[in-house]
C-alpha cells in the first residue's frame, strides 16, 4: 500500500518544498505555495507504466516497452513521411510540416480566443480516427458548435469526461489516431488529493498522457488555460513534457488569430500560423499583408507602411502615430502593438538627433490589425509615423519604409531586406527607405526606386 505524504508546491513553476516557503526560491513569486497530498509511487516511470498496463490487459506484441535497449545511431529507421497533414495549411506550417505520429502539443490562449474552435476544425479535417475529450462541455455543445462550423467528421468520437482512469481505458479500447483534450486543467486523478487544475494533478495527468503517447504511439493535443499574465497555467514542468508549445494569440476585439510556436522538437519556433475568426470558424489567411493594409487610408497623416518578417513570412503592416498638443502637465505615451520602452528611445532619438520638439506632445502609437510587432526594423516606420502625425504631412501612400534606428540617430542595416522590398512591390509599392547599408546587398529591380540613408534626419519632412 502506497504511503501518502504532504508536500508544498508552487503554483507558478512547480516547486515542492517540504514545509510552507513564504517566497518561491525557483521563480521568486510570493505566496505561491499549496498543500497537497502525493502519493509515492505516483509520478515515475514505473508508475505509469503499470497504470495504462491495469487499465487494459496489452499484448506484448502491440505494446511498445519505453525501456527497451539502446541503438545505434546508424541502424535507427527512420521515415520520410512520418508527418500527416492536418488539412489547415497554416496549422500545418506552425506544427513544422504537419503532425508526427506519438507527439504530444500542448495549445494555450486566452479564454474565448478560439482554442476549442481551432481543436475541432483541426479534428475534422483529420484523416484517420479521432477522439475529442471534452472537461468544460457536454457532447451536446460540442455537436452544437460543429454544425455551426460546418465540422462533420464520421470518424470523430466525442468524451465528456475528467476521470483520466476513464479517459485512458477510452483511449486504449477505441485506439485512436489523435487524442484532443480540452482541457488538460480539468483532468484529475482519484488517488491524488487535491482539486483538478492543481499542480500535482496537471503535473500526473500530463504525465500519464505523455506515457501513453509514447507507448502507443498515439498523437495528442492538451488545450492548457494561461494566466492573467498571459504564460501558460499550472507547473513548468508541463511545457517541458510535451514536444511542441503552441501559443493562441489575438484580442477577442480584433478579427485576427495568431499561432506561434514557443517550442518544437521537430521543426522551427520562427513559423506563425494567421487566421481570421468568422461566424463560421477560423479561416486561414493566405495573404495576409493585402489584409491588413485594406482599410488604410492613405490621406491621413501619422500612418507609413513597414514589412516585418514574422518567421519566414514577410507581412507589410500599417504603423499609425498620432501626436497631439498634451492637456496634462506630464506627455502622454500610448501604444498598442508596439514596446513602450522603445517608443520612449524612439522619441528621445527624434528630439535629440531630428529635432522634433516633442516634449509638449501626447503620443499615441498603434500596429494595425491588432498585431504586436517587436524586432528593430520598424524602428524607421515608427519615427517617420510620429513625424508625419506631428507636422501633419500625409507620408507618400506608395512607400514603405523599413530600418533600424540607433541612439545616435543612424540607421542601421536590417536582415532579410531583399525579401521585405520584393513583397512591397509584390503589392504594388514603388518606393522603399531602407538603411544605405542594405543598398548594397540588393539586386537591381524593375518599377522600384531604393532611397538609402544613413541618419534619421534624412528621411524627415
Amino acid at each position: 500500500m502506497s504511503k501518502v505524504k504532504t508536500l508544498f508546491v508552487c503554483q507558478s513553476c512547480g516547486y515542492q518544498a517540504s514545509k510552507y516557503l513564504g517566497k518561491c526560491p525557483e521563480c521568486d513569486k510570493w505566496n505561491s505555495f499549496v498543500e497537497e497530498s502525493a502519493s509515492d509511487e505516483s509520478g515515475s516511470a514505473k508508475h505509469h507504466d503499470q497504470v495504462i498496463r491495469n487499465l487494459k490487459k496489452i499484448d506484448s506484441s502491440t505494446y511498445v516497452d519505453l525501456s527497451e535497449s539502446a541503438q545505434r545511431l546508424e541502424e535507427i529507421q527512420f521515415q520520410a513521411d512520418h508527418r500527416t497533414p492536418t488539412g489547415i495549411l497554416e496549422f500545418d506550417r506552425v506544427l513544422g510540416g504537419g503532425l508526427v505520429k506519438g507527439s504530444l502539443v500542448l495549445v494555450g490562449g486566452e479564454p474565448g480566443i478560439g482554442k476549442s474552435t481551432l481543436m475541432l476544425q483541426m479534428a475534422a479535417h483529420l484523416k484517420g480516427d479521432v477522439l475529442y475529450v471534452s472537461g468544460e462541455e457536454s457532447v451536446y455543445q460540442i455537436k452544437s458548435r460543429a454544425e455551426r462550423l460546418a465540422a462533420s467528421k464520421v470518424n470523430m468520437k466525442i468524451l465528456a469526461e475528467t476521470n483520466l482512469e476513464k479517459i485512458l481505458q477510452t483511449i486504449l479500447r477505441e485506439k485512436p489516431q489523435v487524442v484532443v483534450v480540452d482541457s488538460v486543467q480539468t483532468l484529475y486523478r482519484e488517488e491524488i488529493q487535491s482539486a483538478p487544475g492543481s499542480v500535482s494533478q496537471v503535473r500526473e495527468c500530463a504525465a500519464l498522457l505523455m506515457h501513453l503517447t509514447k507507448s502507443q504511439h498515439i498523437s495528442v493535443f492538451l488545450v492548457g488555460h494561461v494566466t492573467k499574465d498571459g504564460t501558460l497555467a499550472g507547473p513548468k514542468v508541463l511545457e517541458h513534457m510535451v514536444d511542441t508549445v503552441l501559443q493562441f494569440e489575438g484580442d477577442q476585439h480584433h478579427l485576427f488569430r495568431i499561432l506561434r510556436a514557443t517550442k518544437n522538437r521537430f521543426g522551427s519556433t520562427n513559423e506563425i500560423g494567421i487566421f481570421e475568426m468568422q461566424d463560421k470558424g477560423l479561416i486561414e489567411i493566405t495573404n495576409p499583408s493585402e489584409l491588413f493594409l485594406s482599410e488604410r487610408d492613405v490621406h491621413h497623416s501619422g500612418s507609413v507602411v513597414v514589412p516585418v518578417l514574422e518567421g519566414s513570412r514577410v507581412l507589410l503592416v500599417e504603423v499609425q502615430a498620432l501626436a497631439s498638443t498634451t492637456s496634462y502637465g506630464m506627455p502622454q505615451r500610448t501604444t498598442s502593438g508596439f514596446d513602450l520602452r522603445r517608443l520612449q528611445l524612439l522619441i528621445a532619438v527624434l528630439e535629440k538627433r531630428a529635432r522634433l520638439p516633442l516634449g509638449s506632445s501626447d503620443i499615441f502609437l498603434n500596429i494595425a490589425g491588432g498585431l504586436h510587432v517587436e524586432e528593430p526594423a520598424i524602428d524607421l516606420g515608427v519615427a517617420l509615423a510620429i513625424s508625419s502625425s506631428y507636422q501633419e504631412k500625409p507620408m507618400d501612400p506608395h512607400t514603405v519604409v523599413l530600418g533600424e534606428l540607433g541612439l545616435g540617430g543612424e540607421v542601421r542595416a536590417v536582415s532579410h531586406a531583399e525579401r521585405r522590398v520584393r513583397e512591397a512591390v509584390k503589392l504594388g509599392f514603388n518606393r522603399v527607405i531602407l538603411p544605405k547599408g542594405n543598398l548594397k546587398d540588393l539586386p537591381s529591380m524593375t518599377g522600384v526606386t531604393l532611397v538609402g540613408i544613413r541618419r534619421i534626419d534624412e528621411a524627415m519632412f
